[in-house]
Parts: C-alpha cells; sequence; structure tokens
C-alpha cells in the first residue's frame, strides 16, 4: 500500500514537472530527488554531508565579526580609558562619552549593518555568495584600521558606519549559504548554528573586554578593536575554497558547474546519493518558480503569494526582539540594583550569553522533536506569563527592596534561557525556509532588517523609559515587552505555518494554494 502511494506521489511530481516543459527524465529524476530530500534520515544526512557541514560551520563564523562589533562599541561607554580619550571632562574631574554621541555610535551601527543586509541580497544575486564575502573580507581588513587608529569620537563614528557594512553582508550571507548548500534534513541545524555564532561574538567580545579593562592606557581599548584582525584573513581563504551555492549556479544557468559542487559536497556509498537527480530537482523549483512569475527582485518579495513569505520571515525574524523589548537588555541593571558590584556586570553579562550558548545547543534536541512552529509558539507562551510578573512585582510595596529585585532578576533570567532555546535562534531556520528560492537571500534580508529597525527603536525609547531623570519605569518597562508577546502568540497561532521536513517545490504549492498556516502539515501531504 505505502509503495502504492509513493508511486503515485512521483507520478503527481512528474505530471508538475511536465507542465514546465522539462523532459520526461528530467522530470522522473526531479520527482526521485524530492522524494530522496524527505526520506533522508537525520544520522545518515550528517554522514554522507559532512563535507558540506564542515563548509558551512567553517562559512557561518563570519557572523562571530558582526555580534562582537555590537557588543564591543557599548561596553567601551563604560571603560574609564575610552571616556577619557573620546569623552568630555566632567566638573568632578571624571571623563564621559556626551549621550549624543553615545547615541550617535550605537545607531551608526545598525545603519551599517541595515545597508549591508540589504546590499547583499543584491550582491549576493548578481556576483554570487562567495565572491561578495571574499571582497567583504578584503574591505573589512582596511576599514578595521579606521576604528583602530581613530584620534577622536567623529573618526570612531565613521569607522563604525563603515565596518558595519561588511558586517551586515555577512549576517545575511550565511544563513543563505548554510540553507543552500545542505538537504533538507540538515537546515534547520545548519542555519540556526548561524545564532550559535552570533552568541560566540558576544560571549568573545566580553571576555576580552574583561581582560583589558585593567590596562591603565589606551591598550585596554585599543586591543580589543585589533582582535578584529583575526578573523578575515582565515575567513577569506575558507571562502575561497568552499563551494558555491548549487542553488545560484543553477539560477546563473551554470547547471554543469552546480553538478560538481554537489560532487564536492557529499561523501557517501556509492550508489547511496544520486546527485543527478538533486541537481534535476533544483533545475525544476527554479523553473517551476520562475512559471509561477516569482522574479529575483526586492519588489518581488511583496506581489502576489512571496507578500505572505515576507511578512513570515519579517515577524518571525524581526519581531524577535519585541517580546524582551526594552527589558532584555535590563537583566544586568536589576543586578547592579540588587546589590551586585558594577565591577562585576561584564562577568553577568558573559553568565547571560552563556545561557544563550547553551539555549541554541538545546535547541538542536528540541528540533529532532518538534517542528519549527511548535518550538516558536510554545517559547512565546512559556515567556509570556514572566513578564508579565516582572512588571506586576514593580508595584510591590517591598518593590525598592533587594528581595524583589533578585526575584526580578532571576524570573528575568529564566526568560532570557527560553528565549536562547526558541524564539532567539529557531526564526534563522524560518527565514531560509519560507522564501522561495529565487528570493532566499532577499527574504532572509528583509527578515534581518527588520529585526535591526526595531533595534534601532528600541536604542532611542530605552533611555528614556529605564533612565532615573526620566521615566525611570524599572520593573513596569515590562509591560510593553508582555503586550508585545501576547499579540505574537496571536500572529503565530493564526499565521506561522510549519516548515520543518517540507520541499522547496511542496511549500511553493502550499503557498500558491493559500493553504492556512495550521493545515500546512496535514496539506503538504499531497505534494510529497
Amino acid at each position: 500500500m505505502s509503495q502504492l502511494k509513493e508511486e503515485k506521489a512521483i507520478d503527481t511530481m512528474v505530471e508538475d514537472v511536465e507542465t514546465t516543459k522539462t523532459p520526461v527524465a528530467d522530470a522522473t529524476a526531479a520527482a526521485l530527488g524530492n522524494k530522496a530530500e524527505t526520506e533522508l534520515p537525520l544520522g545518515k544526512a550528517f554522514l554522507y554531508y559532512r563535507k558540506a557541514v564542515a563548509w558551512s560551520l567553517t562559512i557561518s563564523m563570519a557572523t562571530i565579526m558582526e555580534s562582537y562589533d555590537i557588543q564591543l562599541m557599548s561596553s567601551f561607554f563604560a571603560f574609564p580609558q575610552f571616556q577619557e580619550r573620546y569623552g568630555e571632562r566632567l566638573p568632578n574631574g571624571k571623563y564621559s562619552i556626551p549621550a549624543a554621541w553615545q547615541l550617535g555610535l550605537s545607531l551608526v551601527g545598525l545603519l551599517g549593518l541595515i545597508i549591508g543586509v540589504f546590499a547583499n541580497g543584491s550582491l549576493a544575486n548578481r556576483f554570487g555568495p562567495r565572491r561578495v564575502m571574499m571582497i567583504s573580507f578584503v574591505v573589512l581588513t582596511g576599514l578595521i584600521s579606521i576604528s583602530f587608529t581613530a584620534k577622536n569620537v567623529e573618526s570612531l563614528l565613521v569607522g563604525s558606519l563603515l565596518c558595519s557594512i561588511p558586517w551586515g553582508i555577512f549576517a545575511a550571507a550565511t544563513p543563505a549559504y548554510a540553507a543552500e548548500i545542505v538537504p533538507m534534513a540538515l537546515r534547520g541545524y545548519l542555519t540556526t548554528y548561524v545564532n550559535l555564532c552570533w552568541v560566540i561574538g558576544r560571549i568573545l567580545a566580553t571576555g576580552v573586554l574583561t581582560g583589558t579593562l585593567d590596562i591603565q592606557s589606551q591598550w585596554s581599548y585599543r586591543i580589543p578593536f585589533a582582535c578584529q584582525w583575526i578573523w578575515p584573513v582565515p575567513l577569506f581563504f575558507a571562502t575561497y575554497f568552499a563551494p558555491e551555492s548549487p542553488w545560484w549556479l543553477v539560477r546563473k544557468g551554470r547547471n554543469e558547474d552546480a553538478r560538481k559542487t554537489l560532487d564536492r559536497l557529499v561523501l557517501a556509498p556509492p550508489g547511496a546519493v544520486n546527485n543527478d537527480n538533486a541537481l534535476a530537482m533544483i533545475m525544476h523549483t527554479i523553473e517551476l518558480e520562475r512559471k509561477m512569475d516569482i522574479g529575483e527582485s526586492y519588489w518581488q518579495c511583496f506581489k502576489g503569494t512571496n507578500r505572505r513569505r515576507t511578512e513570515i520571515a519579517m515577524i518571525s525574524w524581526g519581531c524577535q526582539i519585541l517580546p524582551g523589548f526594552v527589558i532584555q537588555s535590563y537583566t544586568t541593571y536589576f543586578f547592579s540594583l540588587a546589590g551586585l558590584p558594577s565591577s562585576d556586570s561584564f562577568k553577568m553579562t558573559l553568565g547571560t550569553f552563556g545561557m544563550a550558548f547553551v539555549g541554541t545547543c538545546l535547541s538542536w534536541l528540541l528540533q529532532s522533536r518538534m517542528g519549527r512552529r511548535t518550538i516558536y509558539l510554545s517559547g512565546l507562551i512559556i515567556m509570556l506569563p514572566v513578564m508579565w510578573i516582572v512588571a506586576f512585582l514593580e508595584f510591590s510595596p517591598q518593590a525598592s527592596g533587594p528581595a524583589i529585585k533578585w526575584t526580578q532578576a532571576a524570573i528575568l533570567l529564566i526568560w532570557f534561557f527560553v528565549y536562547g532555546i526558541t524564539i532567539g535562534p529557531i526564526p534563522y531556520a524560518i527565514a531560509a525556509e519560507v522564501g522561495a528560492a529565487n528570493l532566499r537571500g532577499k527574504t532572509i534580508a528583509l527578515g534581518r532588517n527588520m529585526y535591526y529597525f526595531l533595534a534601532v527603536v528600541n536604542t532611542v525609547i530605552s533611555p528614556y523609559m529605564l533612565n532615573p531623570k526620566e521615566g525611570n519605569l524599572k520593573g513596569k518597562a515590562a509591560f510593553p515587552a508582555a503586550v508585545f508577546t501576547a499579540i505574537l502568540v496571536a500572529w503565530t497561532y493564526f499565521r506561522l505555518p510549519e516548515t520543518k521536513g517540507l520541499t522547496q517545490e511542496t511549500l511553493d504549492h502550499l503557498f500558491l494554494e493559500g493553504v492556512p498556516a495550521r493545515k500546512f502539515k496535514e496539506e503538504a501531504k499531497r505534494f510529497q
């Protein structure tokens, strides 16, 4: 009976391929390629595609530089040596970076990331992800010197802006590359590994800053800047030798090169993997999308069925900042209110990022048992009461006492851990899977830039809500985050579909037919 179902499914896919005027032999191969993709067990996927996994892990390390720099600049504002070099002298003899410059340095970094992410969506499509990344490594090597040698805060501002552009390119390029060189069974693990690299960057930055804080000279902040030169050269050569994305090669009509790339990605016993079928599947999917009038421009992301796919990427990934809006970076502040010495603030930050690291690793265990939609929705539901509790504790008669502050901080650590397991890493997989193959890079770019845009809003609003001389909301600042979480729970239930285990072709059909998000898994059986 199951044999009959399989043959019928293959016949259906063959008919679909034939409607795009693909030769019968290619149609059969494409159908068999889809079948092999859906039936490949996880263990064999790691075994057969271990070379692809190694390349993906290596290239994804470029993301470390992005998060390293973000953590670096925000932490420097508390460095006495940095304040003395780039700040203004106060009446009491101490130095401080003016609030306007602090805000400017934070915002230009995010602006550069937004520019880089958008640029990658267009440049990678034209020149290929590898070439764009290699050029970015070369450019970045020179740009780091601007920040390293900056004599004034204006030069530092320019250096931060320019360096952030290639970092933005890496932020968008790495999940797209990971999604296109590994089979479907590995896609979720390798795309969420990009999030792990982002966490690693934060941990490294905090560790370097902790180690240089006591240096009583300009090298306390110059050494962390200089550490940025560790990455570009080795990653340039790694990218040079890495295989190109077979999906990009097929989109450019270089089918023979794509076939050679597929051979480079596989280490399997003879007959275990048929790359002719895999190539036919890629060719068919891309041609099918073109027949569906799915182009390759940013404008296409907002046309027809792509509008819904773009919405899913932008909200699931971009809006992941909203459940912790303002309050997410408040954990360390709560500990200082509870009586933790300020000298331990970097260690506290290191601990929270350590939890994020463990959380991302644990998310891989969840992915082996649960779908993307289930993980995302479960995370939001668990996080929802946390923010309400933090907010309402501020109305306690003992709200100003250390007991309440320690309670709020401990609860926020639970929130941070749940975030690290669920809605922190999972959007990387969702954004890489939900977009059309012809628009994958641009869908990822829009999702990531939604995050950066909201990060700008968060950066501007946070001081006015938290600063004792402004809003001084303390724990009450958790109310907006709680409301945003409730809204995201509702959106996720009605709008976020399950993408795990679905081939690109199946997703194309499901979105074309307008299948409701809650029925994706059930309706997918008709196509694979």
